[in-house]
């Protein structure tokens, strides 16, 4: 088993949205024997550890899973742990979902060639 860092990106959505756009970028543990074994594991948390909940005003506040982007090697940690967790407002949610998209799909694609060389 290696150990690896992965981003895990949720769209923070309350009530219907009509707000600044925000995205929370978690670095995450993982535990895994290969690089693609940790991407596959941190989007299931990533799945896993979308929430909801009503706020004072009972609206329904989301963490909504976008994807992962991002995963690099480690050395030893504890598994599943938080490191860093940022709260993102870009101008263009679209654009940064799309661009979170891109570098999660151009991730997979590096884990097929590095698994087929």
């Amino acid at each position: 088993m290696h150990w690896f860092v992965a981003k895990v990106v949720y769209q923070i959505i309350c009530g219907d949205g009509n707000h600044t756009p925000q995205f929370d970028e978690q670095l995450r543990l993982i535990s895994a024997v290969t690089k693609k074994d940790a991407c596959d594991k941190a989007r299931e948390i990533g799945m896993q550890e979308q929430y909801a909940f009503k706020n004072q005003q009972q609206e329904l506040v989301q963490w909504k899973f976008i994807n992962v982007p991002e995963v690099y090697t480690l050395d030893q940690l504890t598994d599943g742990m938080e490191l860093y967790s940022r709260i993102e407002e870009p101008g263009d949610p679209n654009s940064y979902i799309a661009w979170l998209q891109m570098k999660s799909a151009q991730l997979q694609g590096q884990q097929y060639f590095e698994l087929n060389v």
